[in-house]
């Protein structure tokens, strides 16, 4: 019962969330006023305590047969005892309906717990774009910081207040000027400001607060500038923000639906939950930042206006965490990379701040399977607390022992690791790790010191579920799940293992050995102990693994066998001691966080040469999980789980069977239909989709296997025109040979027949560009390529991660030989795969060996010296129709099909013809008139009475096109489908209509 009712109120939880956040629910203020979070959550506490003690004192009798007899013999010669009888019946029935009834309440109060705290989040979000001036209150630290030299972003909590409508840009000084009259200002308002006149059509100022994600990057000017006039951009200041500081800034904002952050996230990550869990209410883009504080504590305002002792406690001690960072931010620039992430690891498992690591740095962690490594878990928590305790007695024992007559020993313990568990877990932001290991410290002593009969897993449990009472949102954190089902994995093992571990050690202890067998025996029986828990671990948390995250890397099984216990016993340790010395004497801190940091970076230098080996090059596993696969996975450990003996555990094997032949299937039917999918990029003007077709009987395939079941092509293509102003792209070919690289492998993509870059390249074009230094400049995986080097750059990489037979360029191509040259000695590494370049342009075609699938390019003329007419538009000619789907991060099984204008043509239907192509589908990449134009006076003229000769003819391409309406009735097009889901203009004198549905085949 304890467990069912537990599990329902979760249940109960997430699918409230769940339905309030897919559809639209009217907010009433009224419930809201009635029924309060807080006074609901000490409600369900009140229930949850009564609903235990009357199951604690309603447990049946063991022998209940013997009872059963025994009180049937009293019945017959004792009448009153069956009238007693009756009563106790009748109240043990009495007792099932008020069990029951308080188990409903929960369930139904976690519900409303859930929907008021929704309600709550959706009163305080922002629901429109809009650009303001406004108080900006720091609130803990930023989770990066502002550097142009590595592209890093500003992302930091703030509350904003004082709120008005920004009609004209503002400058620096205007702010500085807000802020002094601010301060001059007696009843705190900008109402007198002549400057907020100048810049308003009317004085509504909001008076209301609202928590958001401040996010402030280089530019593209900035990152084009020298060092010299680095100094002179105010957004470096921003690194300088400490918590508690109020300044104005002008902002941008933008709800979490429409902001970038929220939009479909190319790795599957969502945003969206991510900034929501976070209490996040919008997204805010800084424009300006003024250079003066408001200072004066007398006449500023804060953002919490009933700030509590607890809230200024945690100010302080984010202050300390930012210090701390500072402290390791010294003398940055003049590191090297390795030593700088080397620093930036140890930082963070000291104070959780992973500010400081880069994006490289993370995704090795990622790929090696201990990203949870960085994260403060609940044995950085337990060790400082233990070290403090252990500490703590050792003084009461030599100076005032006399304290144990009146408070035991263990309970002087307790509540120094109770004291230090909090004050740390708040120290490194109480994330949901730290939390739970506070608070089972807690509970645990608090059980003990009650003498309540309460196992360490019921107790894990009731604290899950109080923390979800607390904050709903916390469902939504992958740490909340990770965690908990973690330490409840370790504490089922260690209680099936206990009882075996004692087994061997009285069955070494009765027989006579050497003392080397023994010590032998003892490594290998902990070495055993420690690769079983691992693989246990590994294998009971992939499922949720795939279901949060969409991937997993299996360098997890290996690598962890010895990095938790290096981090454990050696890395955390030591850190920790460096962070308590720092409070003393930061001279022997840095001695020891040096040694650290030498430990870290040879275990970077370890794992690197680990995952690039090439044998074992393929480490991350993408499958989609669902209810079904997570049902399947359940019934295959639950013959595990339960006691040994209970159930064969034989009876694991047909769910398993049925797991496997699920996830096979899954595989395979991203493969078997003909399908073009339109892959995220994180930029709206760059493109990437990619054609994955089956083979039946291909005999002359260009690909490595020829054996292979189905043919990948990857089109690439860059649709900013060339005579507007559109904003410039903040991609890196190491950014998005990345994204690519990750969508491939959840589509099942090991190898591609092709890459097709679609736009031309001005950077290895002979007449535009001859500098060597500018080449290497560019062809730098750490420096931000330009625009038209960042196509073929991210070929080069991701020809380093999967084989890829040919590379089609559009444009000229002179430069790429030396264009490789220059990346192989700016990389520094031995290992770089060459690939030879071929010019995409008009006439150029490939075709499948059994004639069923051809790839042709229909533009480009790179003989013309005019980049104008050089972008090639590709046309796949298919015997089977292709279906077009925008891909879906999260769940690839799940891709929905792209929206689509189908237009009416004047044009006859296609007549019947052995061997014709049933579908074509057109790749346009046109960034000028002028290529339609070339088109329209090289091609010939077909007659209108002509019959067409592809049964549907698809257009896929941007809405910035400069295709006309003649060439689309020329080309006999019949749908149109844009990458960003705009209208085409040319499409406007057509008769179009919307279909959204006649995309699948």
């Amino acid at each position: 019962m304890y467990w069912l009712i537990g599990s329902l109120i979760i249940i109960a939880m997430m699918g409230v969330l769940a339905v309030a956040d897919s559809m639209a629910i009217p907010t009433s203020s009224s419930l809201m006023d009635i029924l309060n979070t807080s006074i609901l959550f000490l409600s369900l506490i009140i229930f949850a305590i009564i609903l235990m003690v009357i199951a604690q004192f309603n447990v049946p009798s063991a022998k209940t047969s013997h009872l059963s007899q025994h009180t049937a013999g009293l019945s017959s010669r004792n009448p009153s005892y069956n009238t007693s009888h009756k009563s106790k019946l009748f109240f043990r029935i009495l007792t099932h309906v008020l069990v029951a009834l308080l188990a409903i309440g929960l369930i139904i109060g976690s519900a409303l717990q859930a929907l008021i705290s929704h309600q709550q989040a959706e009163l305080t979000e922002i629901t429109e774009p809009m650009r303001v001036q406004v108080l900006v209150t720091i609130e803990g630290i930023s989770d990066s910081v502002y550097d142009v030299a590595t592209d890093s972003g500003y992302r930091q909590v703030a509350v904003i207040s004082d709120i008005s409508p920004l009609v004209s840009a503002l400058a620096v000084e205007d702010l500085d000027a807000m802020t002094s009259n601010f301060l001059i200002d007696e009843n705190n308002s900008l109402s007198n400001n002549r400057l907020y006149e100048n810049n308003s059509n009317n004085n509504n100022g909001k008076d209301g607060t609202y928590r958001v994600l401040l996010n402030g990057y280089p530019k593209n000017s900035s990152k084009q500038s020298s060092k010299k006039n680095l100094d002179n951009n105010p957004f470096d200041r921003l690194n300088y923000l400490q918590p508690g500081d109020q300044l104005f800034m002008s902002l941008a904002l933008a709800p979490l639906a429409t902001s970038e952050q929220a939009l479909s996230n190319p790795s599957g990550f969502d945003s969206y939950r991510w900034l929501r869990g976070r209490h996040i209410d919008g997204v805010a883009n800084i424009l300006t930042v003024g250079t003066s504080n408001v200072t004066n504590t007398e006449v500023s305002k804060p953002a919490f206006a009933s700030s509590s002792y607890l809230q200024r406690f945690q100010t302080y001690i984010n202050q300390g965490r930012w210090q701390l960072r500072q402290h390791f931010y010294q003398d940055w620039s003049t590191q090297t990379t390795a030593a700088q992430q080397a620093k930036a690891v140890t930082l963070s498992l000291l104070t959780g701040d992973r500010s400081l690591i880069n994006r490289d740095t993370k995704d090795l962690y990622q790929l090696a399977g201990i990203s949870h490594l960085l994260a403060i878990s609940g044995t950085h928590v337990l060790f400082l607390a233990i070290m403090l305790a252990g500490a703590a007695v050792l003084l009461f024992d030599r100076l005032w022992p006399k304290v144990y007559r009146y408070v035991p020993r263990w309970q002087v313990r307790w509540w120094v690791m109770i004291a230090a568990a909090f004050i740390y877990a708040l120290f490194t932001g109480f994330d949901v790790p730290a939390a739970r290991t506070a608070w089972m410290l807690f509970a645990i002593g608090l059980v003990r010191l009650t003498l309540l009969p309460v196992s360490t897993m019921r107790v894990l449990f009731a604290l899950a579920v109080l923390m979800a009472w607390l904050d709903p949102y916390v469902l939504w954190q992958a740490g909340y799940w990770l965690s908990f089902i973690a330490v409840a994995l370790l504490l089922k093992y260690d209680d099936a293992s206990y009882t075996q571990s004692a087994v061997i050690s009285e069955t070494a202890s009765a027989h006579s050995a050497s003392v080397v067998d023994t010590a032998f025996k003892r490594v290998w029986i902990i070495g055993k102990r420690v690769f079983k828990l691992q693989f246990w671990l590994f294998i009971t948390l992939l499922p949720i693994t795939l279901l949060l995250f969409g991937k997993a890397s299996l360098w997890g099984l290996v690598i962890n066998l010895f990095a938790i216990g290096l981090f454990g016993w050696v890395i955390v340790p030591l850190n920790l001691l460096a962070g308590l010395c720092y409070l003393l004497s930061p001279a022997i801190a840095d001695s020891i966080w040096l040694l650290v940091s030498a430990t870290v970076a040879k275990l970077h230098e370890l794992i690197t040469w680990l995952t690039s080996l090439p044998a074992l090059s393929e480490a991350w596993l993408y499958t989609p999980v669902n209810v079904a696969i997570l049902l399947m996975v359940l019934l295959s450990m639950l013959p595990w789980l339960l006691p040994r003996g209970f159930i064969s555990r034989w009876l694991a094997m047909p769910p398993l069977t049925l797991l496997m032949m699920t996830v096979y299937a899954n595989q395979q039917s991203l493969t078997t239909i003909p399908t073009l999918y339109i892959l995220s990029t994180g930029d709206p003007y760059i493109s990437a989709a990619l054609l994955q077709y089956p083979v039946v009987n291909n005999e002359q395939s260009s690909t490595t296997d020829t054996h292979k079941n189905n043919i990948s092509w990857l089109f690439l293509s860059d649709h900013r025109p060339n005579a507007a102003r559109t904003m410039p792209s903040n991609l890196t070919a190491n950014k998005l040979s990345m994204t690519l690289a990750q969508q491939l492998g959840s589509l099942s993509v090991d190898t591609l027949e092709g890459i097709v870059v679609q736009s031309s390249s001005a950077g290895l074009t002979d007449t535009l560009t001859t500098d060597k230094t500018y080449l290497a400049s560019n062809a730098s995986a750490s420096t931000n390529a330009s625009a038209s080097e960042l196509l073929p750059l991210t070929v080069f990489q991701l020809n380093q991660r999967l084989p890829i037979s040919q590379y089609w360029q559009a444009g000229r191509s002179d430069h790429w030989s030396a264009f490789q040259k220059a990346y192989k000695v700016t990389s520094q590494s031995k290992d770089i795969t060459n690939i030879s370049v071929q010019r995409c342009e008009q006439g150029k075609t490939w075709q499948l060996g059994n004639g069923d699938l051809s790839i042709q390019a229909l533009t480009g003329w790179s003989n013309i010296d005019s980049p104008s007419v050089w972008d090639c538009t590709v046309a796949i000619d298919a015997s089977l129709p292709i279906r077009v789907l925008k891909y879906n991060a999260a769940d690839p099984l799940k891709s929905i099909p792209a929206t689509a204008q189908t237009l009416t043509s004047s044009s006859q239907p296609p007549t019947h013809q052995a061997n014709m192509p049933q579908a074509r589908l057109i790749l346009n990449a046109d960034t000028h008139q002028r290529i339609w134009q070339m088109w329209t006076l090289l091609c010939p003229v077909e007659p209108p009475e002509q019959p067409r000769t592809f049964y549907n003819v698809t257009w896929l391409g941007h809405s910035t096109s400069q295709i006309t309406a003649e060439v689309i009735n020329r080309q006999t097009i019949n749908e149109m489908i844009t990458y960003d889901d705009k209208m085409l203009e040319a499409t406007l004198s057509l008769n179009a209509a919307v279909d959204t549905t006649n995309m699948t085949p």
